[in-house]
């Protein structure tokens, strides 16, 4: 007898649709599993039989072959048990097949019976969705996650019993209900404000108003947030450095409906969505990895690739403390996606791509001691370190990485510990992020581009309007500098967002001039 059932699996961040085909043939009593299963999937046959026993289900003494297609995907994770069970129960006579028939089921058996929640479910939800699959059965747990994503029927089980004896099938209309009453907190399908998520959200990130003194690099990240443009921070210690860039997704827009989903699926790819979630991801990502990582754990890795950090802070913020103590390696790998605005990792049977369209935020001391230039009355705050000590420090950061970070910032101790007068607050600077962003969406129907960061070519220079003496300007500032035409065009780009900032249509000298100020490591070489 054959059967087939239709699951999932996550390929990169995407989901990808299985037919779990279940053959039962006279023979020796065996199973097996082909189509490039790994060994959780093998396992699977074990988890399998015990939870069909322990339901007073029959597993056949018969030969048992099930292929997992395609069968040139390699298969990973524990998200075709229940597949593979309900494929046997189909194949063995046990349940009616057309009970199963244009339905995706996704879930993870315990040896009791009992469905565990997987994950990627929304990545495989979206993706059966538009495969025109209409009705999916999954984990109690994974529930709301899949309410998510509209136009689904959905069936929540608990238990593997719930599907019914064997010859004597239940009705799973309570399944449906169970299913509807876990997604009654979810109004709208898809437009409920997602709760802040643990490990690196952005709420609670505290006011600028808090931060004493730094006006330049205030405005520097206002800058920075408006246009996503990446930005370094360099100064001594204490002068408020991870401060400044820890408040900075407080200012920041929030996600859009199509960003939302794009973040909240790999968040559900990466297991790392919060159990029970009922709702779209709202805020941006801010991530700040350890410098210890790994050039695997910055971009992704492993024999399936898995997102790394890059794809972790898509449509958010990547925040290295301490840029010069990362590897260089791990360094270098940045360039791809901070050009291309995603990574490609390529294996021996596939080749995935993972989205990391991010604004970098990195943070630095001047020299290995952190006083370089530091003015201090007292020699413990002085610099002690050699000339050579120093150019090895900075040769950490190769020239192709810094020329693709936007915004070079020197942030120097304040010279009072009174806080002025008219400090920038988050709000005010919220405010202004948002009329900035403003005139960038009135903008895109022209040029198909969000962000001022993200412009080049014909696009920049449509909207990047100069006048006859703003012109005059940057081409002196790149003879006399000597910046690259990559660094340019950075300028140029971060020209059109402080005109932006400042409800200017035309770039105008001193809008240049701001800009140029903001490559610090550009005017000091």
């Amino acid at each position: 007898m054959f059967s087939m059932m239709i699951s999932g699996s996550v390929h990169g961040v995407d989901g990808r649709a299985i037919a779990v085909e279940v053959d039962i043939a006279s023979g020796l009593p065996q199973v097996n599993i082909v189509g490039l299963p790994d060994p959780a999937v093998r396992e699977s046959i074990d988890r399998v039989r015990a939870a069909l026993r322990n339901c007073g289900f029959v597993f056949p003494l018969e030969r048992v072959t099930i292929n997992l297609a395609p069968a040139d995907l390699r298969k990973e994770g524990t998200a075709f048990d229940l597949a593979i069970a309900a494929g046997i129960l189909a194949a063995s006579g046990q349940l009616p097949g057309e009970l199963f028939a244009g339905m995706l089921l996704i879930g993870e058996l315990a040896l009791d019976g009992a469905v565990r929640p997987v994950p990627g479910v929304l990545a495989m939800v979206e993706q059966a969705r538009r495969a025109g699959i209409g009705r999916v059965m999954l984990p109690a747990g994974n529930v709301a996650e899949a309410a998510l994503i509209g136009g689904m029927e959905r069936f929540a089980l608990t238990h593997l019993d719930e599907l019914g004896a064997p010859g004597r099938p239940r009705d799973w209309a309570p399944l449906r209900r169970a299913a509807d009453l876990a997604c009654a907190g979810v109004p709208g399908e898809a437009n409920a404000t997602a709760p802040p998520r643990e490990g690196g959200e952005a709420g609670g990130c505290g006011d600028y108003g808090d931060v004493i003194g730094q006006p330049i690099a205030k405005r520097a990240l206002l800058i920075a947030a408006a246009g996503r443009h990446n930005i370094l921070l360099s100064g001594p210690p204490g002068t408020g450095k991870t401060m400044l860039v820890r408040r900075l997704p407080g200012i920041l827009p929030d996600l859009t409906e199509q960003e939302a989903l794009e973040v909240t699926k790999i968040y559900s790819a990466a297991g790392q969505l919060p159990a029970g979630v009922s709702s779209l991801i709202r805020e941006r990502p801010f991530r700040s990895p350890h410098h210890t990582i790994s050039t695997g754990g910055l971009i992704g890795g492993g024999t399936i690739p898995k997102p790394g950090e890059v794809t972790l802070a898509h449509r958010g913020v990547l925040f290295l403390d301490e840029l010069p103590e990362f590897s260089r390696q791990a360094l270098e790998v940045l360039r791809q996606p901070l050009e291309d605005r995603f990574v490609t990792i390529a294996r021996a049977r596939a080749v995935f791509r993972f989205p990391s369209s991010f604004m970098l935020a990195a943070s630095m001391n001047p020299c290995p001691c952190g006083y370089w230039g530091h003015d201090s009355v007292t020699d413990d705050r002085s610099c002690h370190c050699t000339s050579v000590q120093i150019a090895r420090y900075r040769a950490k950061l190769s020239g192709p990485l810094l020329d693709r970070i936007d915004m070079q910032i020197e942030v120097p101790r304040p010279a009072s510990y009174d806080m002025p007068n008219g400090e920038m607050t988050t709000a005010m600077m919220r405010e202004k992020v948002a009329a900035a962003r403003e005139r960038q969406e009135a903008r895109r129907r022209m040029t198909g581009i969000d962000w001022n960061g993200d412009l080049s070519g014909a696009a920049l220079r449509r909207t990047a309007r100069l006048s006859k003496d703003s012109s005059l300007l940057l081409r002196e500032a790149f003879d006399t500098m000597g910046i690259s035409l990559r660094a340019h065009d950075r300028v140029l780009k971060l020209a059109r967002t402080i005109a932006d900032v400042e409800e200017r249509d035309t770039i105008d000298p001193e809008h240049i001039a701001e800009a140029i100020q903001y490559r610090k490591l550009d005017l000091q070489s």
